[in-house]
């Protein structure tokens, strides 16, 4: 029956997502029962793509994100693939109506991390972020308003506003990795060999001004099946800047800054306080 390997196709998405990601996990898991599947198959073709390009060393990469893309759209068509990521992801895109606009621009961004190392202009780095996180939170949002294309049309500026938040986050814990073994530098007109501390406030600075939108004109207005998920991700990834904030600009190269198992529990009872004390 098809309705049993969509079943498994959707595990198999919910199982990328636990892999890959214990923290965006517990997040997830904080949502409503209803949305968590379309979130986990969102996931899971945003990690499978990002895996072919950071990951996949050994490999033709450029080949492997060709068949990607084409199998995708293959799926699309089809209504059907044999890959149960790609399997999953088309019901949510299909079940959405999420724009193909925004797997386009996801899939440039990507394919950009293949050949472009360095990001000269902030026109450029806006559109790789805009591609690579913005859209995934876009893609979220329409899950989360399932249909309301007045409260999409309120809240989207702010759902990209916190994609490009987590994102950027993810750049400065990932320095040494994403400088030293991918050859990447995103951050424009700053030198990361020689990162110093006024470089390293500006980009904080940014990244604390996304946050506080997003909070302000986003996350306290989602819908309730939403919102304490959403705000969970938000309150680990104002976390993990704070102890980013606390590494000097020059060994911040040398430090992989993560969030323990029991601090993720210490995060999750407070914000579960705050939610329903209706103080967030």
């Amino acid at each position: 029956m098809k309705e049993l390997f969509d079943s498994v196709s959707n595990d198999c998405s919910k199982l990328v997502t636990k892999s890959y990601s214990t923290s965006f996990s517990l997040a997830v898991n904080m949502l409503s029962a209803e949305i968590r599947k379309d979130i986990y198959n969102i996931y899971g073709f945003v990690r499978f793509a990002d895996e072919i390009v950071d990951t996949f060393h050994d490999y033709d990469k450029e080949q492997l994100m060709i068949h990607f893309e084409r199998d995708y759209y293959l799926s699309k068509e089809q209504g059907i693939s044999l890959n149960p990521i790609l399997n999953s992801f088309q019901q949510t895109v299909s079940k959405f109506k999420i724009p193909d606009d925004m797997v386009q621009a996801f899939l440039k961004s990507m394919k950009a991390d293949l050949f472009k190392t360095e990001y000269k202009t902030k026109a450029e780095y806006d559109e790789y972020i805009y591609g690579s996180a913005d859209v995934v939170g876009l893609m979220c949002l329409k899950v989360f308003v399932n249909g309301n294309e007045e409260m999409y049309e309120t809240l989207k500026d702010a759902a990209m506003r916190l994609g490009s938040a987590f994102q950027k986050v993810n750049f400065l814990r990932d320095l040494k990795d994403d400088y030293e073994v991918l050859n990447r530098s995103y951050f424009p007109n700053i030198n990361l060999g020689e990162l110093n501390a006024a470089s390293k406030q500006l980009i904080i600075d940014e990244i604390e001004a996304d946050f506080e939108y997003a909070y302000k004109h986003g996350i306290l207005k989602l819908p309730i099946e939403a919102k304490f998920g959403v705000y969970m991700a938000y309150r680990y990834y104002r976390r993990l800047l704070q102890k980013l904030k606390a590494v000097p600009s020059e060994k911040i190269m040398d430090t992989r800054i993560r969030i323990s198992d029991p601090m993720k529990i210490n995060l999750l009872a407070r914000s579960y306080v705050k939610y329903k004390l209706n103080i967030i």
